[in-house]
């Protein structure tokens, strides 16, 4: 077993291929972090802040840990990563980029907005699996995440 029951992870992804991709490689590897899934930056910044359908913190538990794709549609993963990190109830979350974009200015404005990793999404399915349980053991299995009630 991976993980810790009280961190919850939020996963900001339009792909339903990456995130079901995601979601086996966890499953294998018996992670136990509650697992919630945005597919916008819309959708996301109403879960950060108990809008829209995410009311209450019941349907919207804060997050340990975020992992955002940049290319979302409509509000994208640069503009929820710079609003996440510029609030101070949420900077200390740490967001990891897991994206296709391997552009040096993508990669240069999250680290400026401290992102905690930036990490290119294979498009080979092996070496995806790879880069998954990579991120895995070390997320959600080594890192000590902050604690996500005090903040």
């Amino acid at each position: 077993m991976i993980g810790n029951a009280t961190q919850t992870l939020l996963v900001i992804e339009d792909s339903d291929e990456d995130f079901e991709a995601l979601c086996r490689v966890m499953y294998r590897q018996a992670v136990i972090n509650p697992i919630f899934r945005c597919t916008d930056g819309d959708e996301a910044l109403d879960f950060l802040y108990h809008t829209g359908s995410y009311s209450d913190a019941q349907t919207a538990p804060r997050p340990s840990i975020i992992l955002l794709d940049l290319n979302l549609p409509g509000t994208d993963g640069r503009e929820v990563l710079e609003q996440i990190k510029q609030d101070g109830s949420f900077k200390t979350i740490p967001v990891i980029v897991f994206t296709t974009s391997a552009n040096p200015k993508d990669i240069e404005i999250c680290y400026r907005h401290c992102v905690a990793s930036y990490i290119l999404k294979p498009i080979d399915i092996k070496r995806l699996v790879q880069t998954i349980q990579s991120f895995i053991t070390y997320w959600l299995d080594l890192v000590i995440l902050p604690d996500a009630v005090s903040n």
